[in-house]
């Protein structure tokens, strides 16, 4: 007779075997939107909306979640989109999925090294620690734990490696079944010299049959748009959804906005329904989103391997952007290039199309303003200077910076003398200028706030200038083609003159030549209207020689197709040119990016005029009544034959030779006074300029 079982026994006996088979059970295959729903956590610290993740709340990036999924037949995933519209999110998803649910060697990169670190931290680490099934798998960081660090993660079957699209070291440190790539249209288009960081991650994936990559990113200009090169390589998906009057489905696009033709305020724009031309709400856009489907407007492309999706912003979910706000937000923008160029990329979500051909410079030479070279208008405070390399001169501008960007042409010209003579060269006349104060309307003297050098040629004299004690008020840069911002951030230098490594070296700048040539030449078309304020952007100079207007209209876009096909746009030089003083502009342009002109408002602008005095002395008064009688009406030119009264405004001052070569001042005309350094000799002498109005 056998031993009787008690309760506790069988009730133990029972859940062990439950556990058993628990065990035997496989897990059930989810997509990613069902994972996410089912354990993602948004953290309080990052999320407007913190709590459980809900796909519902914004039904569109559904599919393209569930295209990464381990069911999903689909290798390639493309994601053109506006800013803050989930993209970011859409990534995390993927990389939560994976951990928990498809383990295997993952690599997450963003545009730089330190943008990964900042990701890591911010976005990575609280999706690690918020999220239980995955707080679990990955252990809490600590600084001796090789396991966890910023920049790489272990968990059961898989790796993680967060890195920068700027270090091929970190693009090719270890085979990837999976590759999350953000906000590639920032990425370098070469690394190292060792070829687009792309097609370097996309290497690291080639012995995975299982592999997945991930690209998303807001874009920026046609033809250099990585994501819109990979987006038209896919099937091209846009977002259809129902009329909430005629149930008719349709893309919703920026054109059927409306505010003007209703006599509505911007800030109350409704949507005009495609098919029954009825009136759209934005609070009727919950419903319409859930209804919502994906259809590829190329089907075919791709094979079924790449699936590219676009959204604009006008799909944004009830509480995030309205479409009031979208009309609000483009009425700021449509008349300055810059912003429109901002409003088209993040909040259309589309490729800005620059106007690559350059202006004719005999229209800009005719309307040429009468203030005297190196002297500074009323409006202009802020002073920048580019400065470009030659063999045997430097070449230069000083640019003066206002509200609106807004700027003036207040000196350029060259220092002969070859960069790589220290002692002799034309690090001496470059001193000066950097030390010069210049005259303002306002009856003040302006120093130059920050001087940019070009250091791609004649590097280590370059640099060893910048690191002279005048070091706070130069930075070093050097042109690049690509980037997502006119200057980007700084990068060690570390070697001297003789090629010794230094401890504590420079660093030099990274300027986007492509966008600042693009925003200068959208400026340089913009015109004026009669009794109306110069528009935001506008560009004025003095009577420079024609040769300094040929330099600056230089350079075109052009078409290329690379070794792969695709065709890339260019900046070129026109046959018979020099660059030089466009070269100057952008450098200028990029220091004054740097100086904060780009994150000032009125009130910053009102109290620089404050510190400056430059905005209600008596002479400021009289400067405005001056430039407003004096100023050209716009269609008119200033004829440079013509010399002003010396009641009305200071004598034009003498054309620059071709070549920027200044001429020496007429024999009839009084010299220079001494002593008065960094003042060039050709520049015509005004007995009032270093003297109180």
């Amino acid at each position: 007779m056998g031993a009787r079982v008690s309760e506790s026994d069988a009730d133990a006996v029972r859940e062990i075997r439950k556990a058993r088979a628990d065990g035997l059970r496989p897990d059930a295959v989810l997509t990613v939107s069902e994972w996410a729903d089912a354990h993602r956590k948004l953290p309080k610290k990052s999320s407007a909306e913190p709590g459980p993740w809900r796909t519902d709340r914004a039904p569109y990036l559904r599919e393209i979640m569930d295209s990464f999924s381990s069911r999903s037949d689909v290798e390639e995933i493309v994601f053109m989109k506006a800013a803050q519209i989930g993209g970011t999110e859409v990534l995390l998803n993927a990389l939560g999925y994976i951990i928990d649910h498809a383990p295997g060697p993952v690599i997450l990169v963003w545009p730089t090294v330190d943008t990964a670190k900042r990701g890591s931290r911010q976005r990575v680490a609280p999706l690690t620690t918020d999220t239980p099934t995955i707080a679990e798998k990955i252990a809490p960081a600590k600084s001796r734990d090789a396991a966890n660090t910023v920049l790489e993660k272990t968990f059961p079957g898989g790796h993680l490696v967060i890195t920068g699209a700027n270090s091929a070291v970190g693009l090719r440190s270890m085979p990837a079944q999976y590759a999350l790539m953000d906000e590639i249209d920032g990425w370098p288009i070469d690394v190292d010299e060792e070829g687009s960081p792309i097609a370097l991650v996309e290497v690291r994936q080639r012995t995975f049959a299982r592999r997945k990559r991930l690209k998303i990113s807001t874009p920026t200009i046609a033809g250099r748009s990585a994501i819109e090169a990979a987006h038209d390589r896919g099937d091209a998906r846009r977002y259809f959804v129902p009329c909430p009057i005629c149930g008719e489905f349709q893309e919703l696009t920026f054109d059927r906005l409306v505010w003007t033709k209703l006599d509505l305020p911007p800030a109350a724009a409704v949507y005009e329904c495609a098919a029954c031309g009825d009136y759209i709400r934005n609070h009727q856009k919950t419903a319409m989103l859930a209804a919502g489907e994906w259809r590829a407007t190329h089907p075919g492309r791709g094979a079924g391997k790449i699936r590219s999706y676009h959204l604009n912003a006008l799909y944004a979910p009830v509480g995030w952007i309205s479409w009031g706000e979208i009309a609000v937000e483009f009425v700021a923008a449509e008349k300055d290039p810059e912003r429109l160029r901002v409003f088209i990329n993040t909040v259309l979500g589309q490729v800005w199309t620059s106007k690559g051909e350059a202006p004719e410079w005999a229209g800009l030479y005719n309307r040429r303003d009468t203030y005297a070279i190196g002297s500074v208008p009323m409006g202009a405070l802020v002073l920048t200077c580019g400065v470009d390399v030659q063999k045997d001169r430097l070449v230069y501008e000083v640019v003066g910076w206002g509200r609106g960007k807004r700027s003036w042409s207040i000196d350029a010209g060259e220092i002969p003398g070859d960069p790589a003579n220290v002692e002799r060269g034309p690090w001496g006349e470059l001193e000066k200028l950097t030390a010069r104060l210049f005259p303002h309307d306002a009856g003040i003297e302006m120093p130059i706030r920050l001087l940019a050098i070009d250091s791609g040629y004649e590097t280590q004299h370059v640099h060893a200038w910048v690191r002279r004690p005048h070091s706070t008020q130069v930075i070093a840069v050097k042109g690049f083609d690509h980037g997502g911002a006119i200057i980007g951030s700084p990068a060690p230098v570390e070697i001297t003159i003789s090629g010794k490594k230094r401890k504590r070296g420079g660093r030099v700048w990274p300027v986007s030549t492509g966008i600042a040539k693009s925003e200068f030449y959208g400026f340089l078309r913009l015109e004026r209207e009669a009794g109306k304020p110069d528009p935001a952007g506008y560009v004025r100079y003095p009577e420079y020689a024609e040769e300094w207007f040929r330099q600056i209209t230089a350079e075109q876009l052009t078409a290329t197709k690379t070794r792969r096909g695709y065709i890339k746009l260019e900046w070129s030089i026109l046959p018979g040119r020099q660059n030089h003083a466009l070269d100057c502009r952008v450098y200028a342009r990029a220091a004054a990016a740097l100086a904060g002109i780009d994150r000032m408002n009125d009130r910053d602008w009102d109290a620089r005029e404050k510190f400056l005095g430059a905005g209600s002395t008596p002479a400021a008064a009289a400067a405005r009544a001056r430039a407003a009688s004096t100023s050209p009406a716009p269609g008119s030119s200033a004829p440079a034959s013509s010399a002003p009264t010396a009641a009305s405004s200071p004598a034009p001052a003498p054309p620059l030779r071709p070549g920027l070569v200044p001429r020496p001042p007429p024999a009839s005309s009084p010299s220079p006074a001494p002593g008065k350094p960094g003042r060039p000799t050709w520049v015509p002498p005004r007995p009032d300029w270093l003297k109180p109005r």
